[in-house]
């Protein structure tokens, strides 16, 4: 089957996104509160979707869910400079919880991140050609506490469309070696980025867990 990704390299796309957000907060001043731009967030966020789509059946609720939250991340930068100022103007409005809030879609999207970020620490921790079960524990950790019954078993039954390991490879136009440096780089990197996203919402007694 013809690669629909051409020569692009997603995987490696994505993680040198990351690793420049990751870069931005660690190279800023520990007595000045750190700041990520929404712009440059959501674009990397973007580049993530390929990720989803090359998961087939199984994350399509997940890749249709998350690619709308970054278009509305995309369309605040317009007018919303920092991920900071975003968060205190829901605050403000007093709309953080309610549908289509950007503080609330900003959460939706950390998870989308965090699912990835787990799925491939699962896939860097066995050699197996099959995905079903990284997958599966990618999913149970970061979506299921969050989904009824019916998406989770929708989610169950679209495991078994999953690509293999191999199949991976070629959609992503890389072989093994050159997918784990990328996916560890993907790792470390979103890791900084999740945990910065965390704070926010904790510092302000909104929890994450909604």
């Amino acid at each position: 089957m013809a690669n629909h990704t051409g020569e692009e390299k997603p995987l490696r796309k994505m993680s040198e996104a990351f690793k420049d957000l990751a870069n931005t907060l660690s190279s800023q001043t520990l007595d000045q509160p750190a700041h990520l731009e929404v712009a440059p967030f959501s674009r990397a966020c973007t580049l993530v979707s390929p990720l989803f789509r090359c998961l087939g059946i199984a994350f399509k609720f997940a890749e249709l869910d998350y690619v709308a939250k970054v278009d509305d991340l995309a369309e605040a930068s317009k007018s919303i400079t920092t991920l900071h100022t975003m968060m205190e103007q829901d605050i403000q409005a007093n709309c953080v919880r309610r549908a289509g809030s950007h503080t609330r879609n900003l959460l939706r999207v950390k998870r989308g991140l965090d699912m990835i970020k787990v799925l491939f620490e699962q896939i860097i921790a066995t050699e197996a050609n099959s995905l079903k079960d990284p997958a599966s524990k990618a999913y149970t950790q970061v979506f299921a506490p969050y989904h009824g019954w019916a998406i989770r078993t929708a989610v169950s039954a679209g495991m078994y469309a999953l690509p293999t390991r191999q199949q991976l490879m070629i959609k992503l136009n890389e072989d093994e070696d050159s997918a784990r440096t990328q996916m560890q780089n993907y790792v470390g990197s979103c890791g900084t980025v999740i945990t910065y996203i965390d704070k926010l919402f904790i510092s302000r007694d909104l929890g994450i867990d909604w």
